[in-house]
């Protein structure tokens, strides 16, 4: 999915003093613990978007990789749907223009593999200075922003944990297709969140470096759990 050993670039981010690790190499680092993320490759500009012809099925999304973008929708830096090669040249050249006029450089770019529609999760951590390593789920979109439908615990957690934490979610009934939707696999994001709270989890893993991770949206389809989007907040070297 992606050349960068997502280590070497988490000790490099680190070592830059950087705020947040870039999110091909937070994708490659959920890919590792065997969290599924979309197929995916770096280019670097235009000409580089040949190269992917053959290893990417359309449709696609594009995305800006920058230091300086955290929020991609607030910047216009994510387009979807995208048909072919014209149409990602087409909105790269956009892209970086408005990225420009608002004076933001682009390191590179991201073109992934369009994931299927499913139920929107999120799964995020934080290092507590208290108790630790500690892993939420919720339902992702404006159920989380509005209602606040959410489940925390304190890691590792075990299967029955994070049986337990979907099961305390208002609209856990959404995953068995509720109100005319297509079901959406329970079992799938128990074994995601597991990959990321258990006790060989993304948290308990990298609990020294990263001090928040946020995996927001994750769909849930009938038979797979996704990471769409993926943030690591790391924490200043000693």
């Amino acid at each position: 999915m992606t050349e960068t050993d997502p280590w070497a670039a988490l000790r490099a981010a680190r070592a830059q003093e950087r705020k947040t690790l870039d999110e091909p190499s937070g994708k490659a680092i959920l890919a590792s613990f065997g969290i599924r993320v979309p197929a995916f490759r770096v280019v670097r500009s235009n000409g580089d978007l040949d190269a992917i012809k053959g290893e990417l099925r359309p449709p696609f999304v594009l995305k800006v990789v920058s230091a300086e973008v955290v929020h991609k929708s607030e910047f216009g830096a994510v387009k979807v749907g995208l048909k072919d090669e014209f149409e990602l040249n087409s909105a790269l050249d956009a892209m970086r223009a408005t990225l420009e006029g608002r004076g933001i450089r682009a390191d590179c770019w991201m073109v992934e593999e369009m994931v299927p529609a499913g139920l929107e999760c999120v799964i995020g951590g934080v290092i507590d200075p208290e108790f630790g390593p500690m892993v939420m789920v919720g339902l992702g979109g404006i159920l989380v922003e509005l209602m606040g439908d959410v489940a925390f615990r304190i890691c590792p957690i075990e299967k029955a944990d994070a049986v337990e934490m979907l099961r305390e979610l208002r609209g856990v009934a959404l995953f068995s297709g509720a109100r005319g939707r297509e079901p959406a696999s329970f079992d799938a994001l128990v074994d995601a969140l597991l990959k990321v709270g258990g006790k060989n989890g993304v948290l308990m893993g990298c609990a020294d470096a990263v001090s928040e991770i946020d995996v927001n949206p994750i769909i849930v389809t009938r038979d797979a759990a996704i990471a769409v989007d993926a943030r690591f907040i790391l924490t200043p070297l000693a």
